[in-house]
């Protein structure tokens, strides 16, 4: 990376030099990763044999086991990151950025060796765990996704948790009874766009900060679902809080390819539909007109109300569709996951969909990856409990958010989001 550092020469004239940056961020975090994860296996040494169970054995394609020697096969692991460790400072030294498949290549094979150690004398199910990530990622996407929206549009998506509460309640509603998940999905919807709809009003036209608006906007849905819940779906469960699920909808022969299929192609509707909405949101903020106008109205607002935009109004649509989308994923909790209503069933991950949006550049694939990986960690925890890994139960519940602070801190480096974003615009 290179800077240019404005200077004053002896003789009065400014001189305009060029200093080149090393990145050792990204070099720093990958061998101390490493050097925690070569401790692991040398304080809490495991034997056996590590089998991975790649898909179902009934498949029609199914492949056999894997089985690796535990000891050998986690020390190698080790020696090859520390090789990886070595090229990224290697590339920083000579000022070159790491490259990002370098990085994917690392975390891809820490988690390797990890489950490695962790499956001693167990069956590591990679087909089950990938779903899981998969299921447990969908209303993390969905929260992402609205807050890129609502950030690359200027206003800052805060309230994303009290969309997903609100969204899971009315859609627990709305099915119950209706009968329908359909009717509750778009339920789920109007409950993310009143959301938005009082975060776009006190920040756009009433100039309110946005992060406090959002941040108050979070307590007042959970205060609010929770005493509807008391009050409404609790004494009433059977007609209020008994939602009609998404079943799987299973792709024929597709579902039955090894390891992705059943979890890219044996899902429910939800799933299906925010496969659509990711690709939809990347081609739609590069390749349209909407786009254009939505960048344009976060980046450099004045620009565009001078080609006759307005910033405003844009950016009020535009939370609004932010907080749509963000309902879809509160709908995932009640229409997918769990069979009712609970109170502040959501748990926080409107923050971690938060976090996503930064740790992904604010890019909608992107984001949607950092919520993958946190999703993952998440039933990762889980299969840790199965596999009864010498592991304090405390850390494996702190694992998603420690994850998701490596990520933020360790490999979002020196980002920058769009620059108008939380800021309101008074036209002049």
């Amino acid at each position: 990376m290179t800077s240019l550092v404005q200077s004053e020469a002896a003789d009065g004239t400014v001189q305009l030099a060029t200093v080149r940056e090393r990145h050792l961020k990204a070099p720093i975090v990958l061998s101390a990763a490493t050097v925690l994860l070569a401790l692991l296996f040398l304080l809490v040494p495991r034997s056996g044999t590590s089998t991975f169970r790649l898909n179902d054995p009934s498949s029609p394609f199914a492949l056999p086991d894997v089985a690796l020697p535990t000891g050998p096969t986690s020390w190698v692991v080790i020696v090859i990151l520390a090789l990886l460790s070595g090229l990224a400072f290697l590339r920083a030294w000579s000022y070159r950025k790491p490259s990002i498949w370098l990085v994917i290549a690392f975390s891809v094979l820490a988690v390797f060796g990890f489950l490695v150690w962790a499956g001693a004398g167990g069956l590591v199910p990679v087909s089950s765990l990938l779903f899981g990530a998969v299921s447990l990622s969908v209303p993390l996407v969905f929260g992402a996704l609205g807050g890129v929206i609502g950030e690359r549009a200027g206003v800052v998506n805060v309230a994303i948790e009290g969309q997903l509460l609100l969204g899971a309640f009315s859609a627990a509603l709305l099915s119950s009874v209706t009968g329908s998940p359909f009717i509750g999905l778009l339920g789920a919807m109007v409950g993310g766009v009143l959301v938005a709809a009082v975060l776009a009003a006190f920040a756009i036209k009433y100039l309110v900060e946005q992060v406090i608006v959002g941040v108050v906007l979070n307590v007042l849905v959970s205060g609010l679902t929770g005493f509807l819940y008391g009050a409404l779906l609790a004494p009433n469960e059977a007609a209020l809080n008994t939602p009609v699920r998404f079943s799987r909808i299973e792709i024929p022969l597709l579902s039955d390819i090894p390891i992705i299929g059943p979890v890219l192609f044996n899902q429910t509707f939800i799933v299906y539909l925010m496969f659509i909405t990711v690709a939809i949101v990347a081609w739609g903020l590069y390749r349209t007109k909407w786009g254009l106008r939505v960048r344009a109205v976060g980046e450099h607002p004045q620009a565009a109300d001078t080609v006759g935009i307005k910033v405003n109004a844009t950016r009020f649509w535009n939370v609004l569709l932010a907080g749509a989308i963000a309902g879809i994923g509160g709908a995932y909790f009640t229409l997918v996951s769990v069979p009712q209503f609970g109170k502040d069933m959501t748990a926080g991950l409107g923050f971690i969909a938060l976090a996503a949006v930064i740790f992904g550049r604010w890019d909608p694939i992107r984001a949607t990856l950092a919520a993958l990986l946190f999703g993952f960690a998440t039933n990762l925890q889980n299969l840790l409990s199965i596999l009864k890994t010498p592991i304090p139960g405390e850390f494996m519940l702190m694992l998603p958010y420690v994850v998701t602070l490596l990520a933020v801190a360790g490999f979002a480096g020196q980002i920058r989001g769009p620059a108008a974003s939380g800021r309101p615009y008074i036209k002049s």
